[in-house]
């Protein structure tokens, strides 16, 4: 009944989504806990609820953040938040101008200035390098389910959960003008939408393809001017790129939400003034009933938990040496993130983390890294980050 790792990102749920960023945004880290054998790490943030769907302006101008482009990290000190007569937020998102992930960042923060990036991993690389001051990603899709690379980026990363979003996702047939739906035979966008739309895409015989963003599957549409090919982006990207709408609200189902988190720097401090969400991730051991039993410190405390989702741990043949029930090498080691609504200032989950900590102790016999004091999200993260590149 032991762990690798176990780790904790703190977030409070809000009603809404403030127009402006909070000065507890910019609050300092929180000190952490940590055991003999065993630690785990604490960070706040804000979850704000926002479950409208209104639409965004765009700009057609679309400067995209590779990884190659990002500049180079000047300071470590964050970039303070505007609203006080400073300049808006820069906030990333992956896509390009018109992706629904731009509307989704402007939803999380009204006025900010959006800066698309081309994948998942250079929007982390953009704030933690000072290029951006947040990012909004998604994270998962009442339709397509979660978006994997993202959970294992945020354990990659050191950057914080200081809000949450959901956003109603309204999918469009696009095509060039005069382009009938008929005369299609294969439809671009990117996988999660092309998910979302499954139903209605093999009723009109589509050969899916995916490509990195829906946006982006509309701009390469109009730039080849494609006559047998389409694009299953949002209406913004239409207006862009000069395509016409063959068909609104194709996604499966009416209700089509996707949440998405916002990131930044520096965390927030949980408070019991509002209601509070809490991610967590952990491993354990094999056995009957190991998993059971680490959610069971929640269920004991009235603790409702909302999401659990496991991730295999790429480096486990390594990490964990040893033969399976069959005789074979063990090659599947999992991590566990789990979401419940409770503040880390409460004393329910305070309880519940540590009984937790008891069940994933850390045993030296995995070889992950030596236990020792953490004092700050930093220094774990540092940590964390040795042993992922061991």
């Amino acid at each position: 009944m032991a762990a690798s790792l176990t780790r904790s990102l703190i977030s409070p749920l809000t009603s809404r989504t403030p127009a402006k960023p909070s000065r507890s945004d910019q609050a300092p880290q929180i000190l952490l806990c940590a055991r003999r054998r065993s630690c785990v790490s604490v960070r706040a943030s804000t979850f704000g609820n926002n479950n409208s769907s209104d639409g965004a302006s765009v700009s057609s101008a679309c400067n995209v953040l590779t990884q190659d482009s990002l500049p180079r990290r000047l300071t470590s000190a964050p970039v303070p938040n505007s609203g006080s007569g400073g300049s808006p937020l820069r906030v990333a998102y992956q896509g390009l101008c018109g992706a629904h992930s731009e509307s989704a960042a402007q939803k999380a923060y009204p006025n900010c200035e959006p800066v698309p990036c081309d994948q998942f991993e250079t929007a982390f690389e953009a704030v933690e390098g000072c290029s951006v001051d947040r990012a909004v990603l998604p994270i998962e899709n009442s339709l397509g389910g979660s978006i994997h690379r993202n959970y294992d980026l945020l354990l990659r990363h050191r950057l914080h959960i200081v809000g949450e979003i959901k956003y109603a996702v309204r999918h469009c047939l696009l095509a060039n003008q005069g382009v009938k739906v008929e005369h299609l035979k294969r439809v671009l966008s990117h996988p999660q939408a092309l998910a979302q739309c499954e139903h209605t895409l093999t009723r009109l015989g589509l050969v899916r393809e995916a490509v990195d963003d829906t946006a982006g599957a509309a701009k390469h549409v109009a730039l080849k001017k494609l006559e047998d090919t389409g694009a299953v982006a949002s209406s913004a990207a239409a207006e862009i790129y000069g395509l016409d709408i063959l068909a609104e609200d194709i996604q499966d189902a009416s209700l089509n939400v996707t949440r998405f988190l916002m990131l930044a720097r520096e965390p927030i401090i949980a408070g019991t003034d509002r209601p509070f969400k809490t991610s967590i991730v952990f491993s354990l051991e094999e056995g009957p009933g190991i998993l059971h039993k680490a959610l069971a410190v929640f269920a004991e405390r009235q603790i409702n938990l909302t999401k659990i989702e496991s991730r295999p741990m790429s480096w486990s043949s390594e990490r964990f040496p040893g033969l399976d029930a069959s005789g074979l090498q063990k090659c599947f080691h999992y991590l566990f993130y789990a979401d419940f609504e409770a503040s880390m200032a409460s004393d329910d989950a305070k309880r519940a983390l540590q009984d937790l900590e008891v069940m994933t102790g850390h045993e030296e016999k995995h070889g992950c890294f030596e236990p020792r004091p953490i004092l700050s999200t930093s220094d774990f993260a540092n940590v964390l980050q040795q042993f992922l590149q061991r």
